[in-house]
């Protein structure tokens, strides 16, 4: 996949996470997710698969083990039993991006209950983007996006939604991604509630 605004970027692959990937994965949200500081981090991405009770059981035991390899902990369990789904970009080899994405089923926590309420039909939610710092504004929450439509509707899906927070300056704390930037791949506004809005793009 070649990005027109950046040189360097000709060298970014989208990958499906796999079992094979799992160090990857880890690789990159050890050494390169949020190493500049950002609010969001430490973070394995495993909220979105746990339930409450998960949560608080985990919470628990940050003070005794330290926040970072408590989440760690807990983001290798689930890779090994196949509950974290998604996308992972790569630059030569290189883990520099992560976008969480599966069946909208498949989430306890992250996806709106009006968005469950409404859904059009079999569909695939993204619930969560990071990008490494240095990789950021070069197009690859776009190629995140594309990557899951094209999956999606070989797979069958009907649509595909992401969950847009409703803000007119960049929130740090915003890992749905903007507006216009499901607008940019198609997506339109379905609806609208408590600052959030559901962006969907029909296959």
């Amino acid at each position: 996949m070649i990005f027109l605004n950046e040189v360097r970027m000709k060298e970014i692959v989208i990958k499906k996470l796999s079992q094979e990937l799992n160090k990857d994965y880890l690789d990159f949200f050890d050494n390169r997710a949020f190493s500049d500081g950002n609010p969001n981090g430490p973070c394995y991405c495993t909220s979105p698969n746990q339930n409450e009770e998960t949560i608080k059981q985990m919470v628990s035991e940050f003070q005794a083990n330290g926040v970072k390899n408590t989440i760690r902990k807990y983001a290798v369990e689930m890779l090994n039993d196949r509950k974290i789904n998604g996308y992972l970009a790569f630059d030569n080899g290189l883990s520099v991006g992560w976008c969480n994405a599966a069946d909208i089923d498949s989430y306890s926590g992250f996806v709106p209950d009006f968005a469950r309420e409404n859904k059009c039909g079999k569909t695939i939610s993204i619930v969560c983007f990071e990008i490494a710092p240095g990789y950021r504004g070069m197009g690859l929450a776009s190629a995140f996006i594309e990557r899951v439509c094209d999956d999606a509707k070989a797979n069958g899906y009907i649509a595909v939604e992401g969950y847009a927070k409703i803000s007119e300056v960049r929130d740090e704390y915003d890992f749905t991604g903007p507006i216009r930037l499901y607008e940019k791949a198609g997506f339109t506004k379905i609806m609208e509630q408590n600052g959030q809005v559901i962006m969907r793009k029909v296959l």
